[in-house]
């Protein structure tokens, strides 16, 4: 589940990149973005806490490595794109004013 909202939030952001470059407001989508990102990161501590309560230590020891990496990823990722389409958006604003 973790893998989809992490792809979500990815595809979300550069949506927001693409809506920014058009001079359209993609607050709306960003905030999605982050709350994906949010739940991406919850549902990855979730899936390592129900592996503990089975004592499940074979495939703790199997999900997490690669889990924490994409969860890093996926986390910086959004965080760049994000801040790419808020650069855009208001580099678009300051042209709309003078």
């Amino acid at each position: 589940m973790f893998l989809v909202l992490g792809i979500l939030a990815i595809v979300t952001a550069i949506g927001t990149v693409i809506w920014g470059m058009n001079g359209k407001n993609a607050e709306v989508i960003r905030f999605i973005s982050v709350s994906l990102t949010a739940l991406t990161v919850c549902a990855f501590y979730q899936l390592d806490a129900q592996y503990v309560a089975r004592e499940d230590w074979s495939a703790l020891m199997d999900v997490t490595p690669t889990g924490v990496t994409m969860c890093w990823i996926g986390t910086v990722a959004s965080i760049l794109i994000n801040s790419i389409s808020f650069f855009i958006q208001k580099k678009n604003r300051k042209c709309d004013w003078e």
